[in-house]
């Protein structure tokens, strides 16, 4: 399978994030990445640079001022003290929660990091935006060679993009890949295109690009928001709106859930996807429902994404993978390299 890796993601490197109120290092780190493609390259995987420059999708998936924010939101932080910020992570302090207006932009870099965050568990770095950039130019390259033809391509990159909203970043993201790849899909002929998320913790931001559309089936399995992260999004209830009402399938699943209740729920969203007859499918392939992953509670063995894999082909569609979450870092590489050869050997 052609596989788009990400030659900026290192970065994208913060030293430590806040979980559970402690300061820790973080879950989120380069060497997630490294694993899948050492394990990419052991089981014969190629690995190509992306080639297509994703700024014109991104600037239909995201508002303009929060694409502004984000390039320049690093030089903003070392414009208050160029010194002794370098060395410090910002983190965002107040939110514009309900009440409080969000329209206007203020002057102050901590009130515009909270503007666009929705948490405070999404650190920056240095070279945070390259990143960024260059994992959304992957998942445009991914789709690019689906669209022309191709049965299959994985976007290998960090950091994550599903918990990215239209003008918010979030749970370690910052510009939604997938949501690049569906659009990107969308733009270059698909006129229907299905988006199913896998990863442990909802993919708030992906439901809120695509809420009001009915040209992207957005499809979730994941963690009960009533007790998971993102907790405000991802319940059964929300189908879509306006236009987009019946095109949006949560299938929240209570923390402890086995293998076989999983399949179960992901046999639902397969015959969803089917019923809706895309042109071509779009998977948020985080990898933490794994039963050994340090904060998600499933209970996948490695072996169960090989069939998430195979389960994924029978669907018989052109189908871009967009690597998400998943933080045992050591078993991510084989977990990921499952799916694929799963894929391809159905």
């Amino acid at each position: 399978m052609i596989t788009f890796h990400n030659p900026l993601h290192q970065g994208h490197a913060p030293v430590h994030e806040f979980f559970r109120g402690e300061r820790v290092p973080c879950f989120e780190k380069p060497a997630r990445v490294d694993y899948v493609e050492e394990a990419l390259r052991a089981r014969g995987h190629s690995m190509l640079a992306p080639d297509v420059d994703s700024s014109p999708v991104l600037a239909q998936v995201h508002a303009p001022r929060y694409l502004g924010f984000l390039q320049t939101a690093w030089q903003q932080w070392l414009a208050l003290d160029p010194v002794a910020n370098a060395t410090v992570q910002p983190f965002p302090s107040v939110w514009p929660v309900r009440t409080l207006r969000s329209d206007v932009e203020p002057d102050n870099f901590v009130a515009r990091l909270g503007l666009y965050s929705m948490d405070n568990g999404t650190p920056m770095a240095a070279g945070t935006w390259a990143a960024a950039k260059a994992g959304a130019d992957a998942a445009a390259s991914a789709a690019a060679r689906v669209a022309q033809g191709d049965r299959a391509a994985f976007c290998c990159t960090r950091p994550p993009g599903h918990h990215a909203g239209p003008d918010f970043m979030g749970g370690y993201c910052f510009l939604n890949n997938a949501a690049v790849a569906a659009q990107a899909l969308r733009n270059q002929g698909a006129q229907r295109v299905a988006l199913l998320d896998v990863d442990y913790h909802h993919g708030n931001g992906t439901q809120s690009i695509f809420y009001a559309r009915d040209d992207v089936l957005f499809v979730s399995l994941h963690g009960d928001p009533r007790t998971e992260y993102p907790f405000y999004l991802g319940h059964a209830d929300e189908v879509g709106e306006g236009n987009g009402t019946g095109y949006n399938l949560n299938l929240p699943l209570p923390a402890g859930t086995s293998a076989a209740t999983w399949f179960e729920a992901l046999e639902q969203a397969c015959t969803r996807i089917a019923g809706y007859q895309a042109d071509a499918l779009v998977i948020s392939l985080g990898l933490d429902a794994f039963e050994g992953d340090p904060i998600s509670r499933f209970a996948l063995a490695s072996a169960d994404f090989t069939r998430l894999g195979e389960r994924l082909a029978r669907l018989g569609l052109p189908t871009v993978f967009v690597l998400e979450g998943g933080y045992a870092a050591a078993e991510l590489g084989t977990n990921a390299v499952n799916v694929l050869d799963g894929f391809e050997q159905a």
